[in-house]
């Protein structure tokens, strides 16, 4: 499994590479769940948590159900907040 920057993930998406964004933090931190039949496994997959660590295990776990390109996004939300868009809040 790669690991990838909040600024490097940044930098892909601005250039307008496609990269599904699955977001696996827990309802009480956002009120939605990443679905796993909703995803397109052709498609690369950047995964998100608050930290990045249960990131890792949900990119670990997309790999072994056949997806080839899963990115954890390093540092998750608080990463994001404070390098690429602080008005994400912190928690």
């Amino acid at each position: 499994m790669e690991e990838l920057s909040p600024t490097a993930f940044a930098a892909r998406r601005a250039c307008g590479e496609q990269l599904t964004l699955l977001d696996v933090r827990e309802p009480w931190e956002l009120e939605i769940a990443g679905r796993i039949s909703e995803l397109d496994a052709a498609q690369p997959v950047v995964v998100i948590c608050h930290s990045g660590i249960r990131s890792a295990r949900v990119a670990h776990y997309l790999e072994s159900q056949g997806f080839r390109a899963v990115f954890n996004l390093i540092g998750g939300t608080e990463a994001w907040s404070r390098l690429i868009d602080p008005k994400v809040p912190r928690y």
